[in-house]
C-alpha cells in the first residue's frame, strides 16, 4: 500500500470508530494499544461495558452485520460459547477482529497490511470513558441492555386492537 504507518494507524482508528459507533446501545471502551512491526501497525480497543453471556450473541451479531454491510469479508468465526471471535478483512486489506476474552471482555483490533515505515502517534479519538493505563481492568461498566442476563424476547409483536 502506498501509505505510511501513521496513515494506516489513522485508517485503523476510523475503522474502530465506525464499528464502535454502530453498536446500540453504546458501550464504553478504552484504547488498549498500538503495535508496530517493520511495515505494519495495529490498533486495539477494549470494551469496558459488561456484555453478559446472554447478550453476547446479539453483540457479535450487531458487529458482524455492520462489517458485512461495510463490505468487509468475514474470514472466520469462532463459535466458542466461552471465547467467541470474528475475524474479517476490509476491501483495502486491513484485518479487523472482535475477540471475547476472560470475564467476557471484548477486544477489537485492526491490523494494517504492509505500508511505508514511519513514526506512529497515539490515537486522537478520546475513549468514551476512563482512559486506563496497562493493565486494563476487567469490564466494570453496567448497561441496562448489554449487561442484562434476561434473554432477548423473540416473540412476534401482537396486533393492537383498533
Amino acid at each position: 500500500m502506498d501509505i505510511t504507518m501513521q496513515q494506516a494507524a489513522e485508517h485503523a482508528d476510523a475503522m474502530l470508530d465506525a464499528t464502535l459507533g454502530a453498536i446500540r446501545p453504546t458501550v464504553q471502551w478504552t484504547h488498549s494499544g498500538t503495535s508496530t512491526g517493520s511495515c505494519d501497525v495495529s490498533r486495539s480497543r477494549t470494551v469496558m461495558t459488561v456484555i453478559s453471556k446472554e447478550r453476547r450473541g446479539n453483540f457479535l451479531g450487531v458487529v458482524q452485520r455492520f462489517w458485512e454491510k461495510s463490505g468487509y469479508r468475514i474470514k472466520s468465526v469462532n463459535k466458542s460459547e466461552k471465547f467467541p471471535a470474528i475475524f474479517a478483512q476490509s476491501p483495502d486489506g486491513f484485518g479487523i477482529s472482535l475477540v471475547v476474552g476472560g470475564a467476557g471482555q471484548v477486544a477489537f483490533e485492526v491490523d494494517s497490511p504492509c505500508v511505508k515505515p514511519s513514526a506512529v502517534a497515539d490515537p486522537t479519538t478520546p475513549p468514551n470513558g476512563p482512559d486506563y493505563d496497562y493493565p486494563i481492568p476487567r469490564p466494570n461498566v453496567r448497561s441496562d441492555f448489554w449487561s442484562s442476563t434476561a434473554p432477548i424476547s423473540s416473540a412476534a409483536p401482537t396486533a393492537s386492537a383498533s
